[in-house]
């Protein structure tokens, strides 16, 4: 959804200053690293290239080092527009008037199969299908593809499978990070429980947060090829796996005292409050989120990598999840200076020109987690790679909008719901199912 995209630049831009990395500075462009190197050096010259993203400020700013290296490398010229929040509007209108960007960055996978079914979209040359098929796994090629044709690429990644925690508040109670879901339970948690402390602060109130989580549970039990099925909902909502993981949820949601104020405080706390009752209320030791918490728990007072830690999202099954968000790179016009800048984004020296900049995670599996600036990306980035052909997208923002989308419907509803009654698995697979079958029909 909208806040995890956006909040994930500046949660990790104040990650990287509260590291107190010696991250290379942002004056200049940063020089390359990777070894696919796309186009030859200075044969682009003459040729403009316009990009549009929805990015601005610090993170609009370091996107433009990246093209800047670009214009360095090929002589291309790149013009950069902002599309603001909803892509959709910015470029409806443009695509429509004949006079759309060369290139734009989607935020969802779902825009690329809905401006392919407009005929919008072009598809990539042989040169960026070599970067896509030396750097990606095959699962990021087909969220860039449609029809059997591949048309972008992704470019920049969120990490959502991380529970963050306040270290100063597992030494009290003498809690150690979990490594697994049954730890997580049984030991983590209750042992914060016992001494008073509220293990967890849930944002029941923002549906999202609690699709996420749910995410996460099923990729670890139910693997990637069933997560793969229910999110195009080719297994129904009441399908064995969804219980399973239904029932590994209501081991938090059906006990109080592992809620900060209970289910009923749960579901009054939005994002990111939730993330404030941790690390500045102190109210609560752990908050499941994305890298983005890292904002919060900074603007709490927090030192990110030592009052506030990461762990990463404890196996509750044979897969260690890696749930990510991110943005998708396509040419809307088919010329040589679109196709070589996506060329160059799809490349591993493109992608470390990038991570040496705040703000900023690839998915791109040939980026060295050494290029990043800090402790925590580096640390995130490792986990990207080492998850390989497990990754996958956020589920919830592959469904129509309608059931993973949309506050007080589908899915975000029947989880709050769930949240509320978690004796209800029944019933709230059937509900699920209603609404999918619903949203996918149209």
């Amino acid at each position: 959804m909208r806040v995890r995209t956006t909040a994930t630049v500046a949660g990790l831009m104040l990650a990287a200053a509260a590291c107190g990395s010696g991250g290379q500075s942002t004056d200049a462009a940063p020089s390359a690293g990777g070894s696919s190197a796309p186009a030859a050096a200075k044969s682009l010259e003459g040729t403009t290239v316009e990009v549009a993203a929805k990015w601005t400020g610090e993170e609009q700013e370091n996107f433009q080092k990246v093209l800047t290296a670009f214009e360095q490398k090929t002589g291309a010229k790149v013009t950069y527009a902002s599309t603001g929040e909803d892509t959709g509007a910015y470029l409806g209108p443009r695509i429509q008037g004949g006079s759309p960007p060369d290139v734009a960055i989607l935020p969802q996978p779902g825009l690329v199969q809905q401006y392919a079914d407009q005929k919008a979209l072009k598809p990539l040359t042989a040169e960026v299908q070599t970067q896509i098929d030396q750097n990606y796994t095959p699962y990021w090629k087909s969220l860039g593809s449609a029809g059997g044709q591949v048309y972008g690429v992704m470019v920049k990644a969120a990490h959502k499978s991380l529970i963050w925690y306040r270290a100063p508040a597992f030494e009290d109670a003498g809690a150690q990070p979990a490594t697994t879901w049954d730890e997580l339970i049984g030991k983590t948690a209750q042992t914060l429980a016992d001494s008073g402390t509220a293990p967890f602060a849930l944002c029941g109130a923002s549906g999202w947060t609690l699709t996420d989580l749910f995410e996460n549970v099923y990729l670890s039990t139910a693997g990637p090829e069933n997560y793969d099925k229910l999110s195009k909902h080719e297994i129904p909502w009441t399908d064995p796996s969804v219980t399973t993981a239904l029932e590994k949820l209501a081991q938090i949601f059906g006990k109080k005292e592992f809620m900060l104020g209970g289910a009923s405080g749960a579901l009054q706390t939005d994002f990111p409050t939730c993330a404030t009752q941790v690390y500045g209320q102190k109210k609560a030791a752990m908050v499941s989120e994305g890298d983005f918490v890292a904002s919060s728990a900074v603007q709490s007072g927090a030192k990110v990598g030592e009052d506030a830690k990461i762990m990463p999202f404890p196996k509750a099954g044979d897969t260690a999840p890696v749930v990510l968000g991110g943005d998708i790179a396509v040419a809307l016009k088919d010329n040589k200076g679109a196709m070589a800048l996506l060329e160059y984004l799809a490349s591993a020296e493109g992608g470390s020109v990038w991570a040496k900049l705040p703000g900023y995670l690839s998915p791109n599996r040939n980026v060295s987690p050494d290029n990043y600036p800090d402790d925590l990306t580096k640390q995130l980035a490792q986990t990207i790679i080492s998850a390989g052909e497990a990754v996958r997208y956020d589920m919830s923002d592959l469904a129509p909008s309608a059931f993973g989308g949309t506050d007080g419907k589908g899915e975000w509803k029947r989880l709050q719901d769930f949240l509320r009654d978690p004796k209800d698995i029944k019933g709230t697979q059937e509900k699920l199912e209603a609404d999918a079958a619903k949203a996918w029909k149209k």
